[in-house]
């Protein structure tokens, strides 16, 4: 038998308010960023690219937005809090995004297999990517500008190369892929529902800090 506890309905639908509250005024925040020429809230195809790709574009786009906006005032301190010992700090969850996007750029514009790539790539993004205790011992000590920075870089190389590409090659099939047969439209779109996953998360430990 399931009892109704008003007490726990109150403060859940509090927390619910809360979080579309927060969406609201991200997308507030999108629209006075980057102003209505850029159409930061229209998904859908966008000039330079073709109309699936640019359709893409503007959902990693506006995710992006959206994991920032948030965080791009952050101290040292903050990026490197740690809940718990099981945790991950915004900082290495941050770091996490780009080696993640930096292996989607190796796995479909380079196309290499998964894991294929060579030791000093591994070097540079494993810790990042498998987060965990030693992300936890090494990724901390930096500023906010250093993890925007490589996020930038990483999105710009991103971008440059679906200039490149056409819907053809979106579509295209990885026979090979561990997930199974998988096109490139759902690899990348992966990287930006990856990214909504770790937005709750970041978003969660910024309203922990004190």
């Amino acid at each position: 038998m399931i009892l109704f506890n008003r007490r726990a309905f109150i403060k859940d639908a509090t927390v619910i308010t809360a979080g579309i509250a927060g969406s609201a005024l991200v997308s507030q925040a999108c629209s006075a960023k980057y102003g209505a020429d850029e159409n930061i809230n229209i998904v859908g195809p966008k000039e330079g690219f073709t109309p699936q790709i640019g359709t893409l574009v503007s959902m990693l786009t506006w995710m992006r937005v959206t994991i920032l906006e948030p965080v791009k005032n952050l101290t040292v301190e903050q990026l490197d809090y740690l809940h718990d010992t099981k945790a991950n700090t915004i900082g290495a969850m941050l770091l996490h995004l780009a080696a993640l996007e930096k292996y989607y750029q190796l796995n479909t514009f380079e196309e290499k297999r998964w894991g294929s790539w060579d030791a000093s790539i591994k070097k540079k993004w494993d810790t990042a990517i498998n987060l965990g205790e030693q992300a936890r011992k090494t990724i901390k000590g930096n500023t906010i500008d250093y993890y925007l920075n490589i996020l930038k870089e990483t999105r710009e190389k991103t971008i440059a190369e679906f200039r490149k590409r056409d819907d053809k090659w979106l579509m295209a099939v990885d026979n090979e892929f561990s997930w199974g047969p998988t096109n490139n439209y759902r690899k990348w779109f992966h990287v930006c529902e990856h990214e909504s996953n770790h937005n709750g998360q970041i978003k969660w430990i910024k309203s922990r800090l004190s």
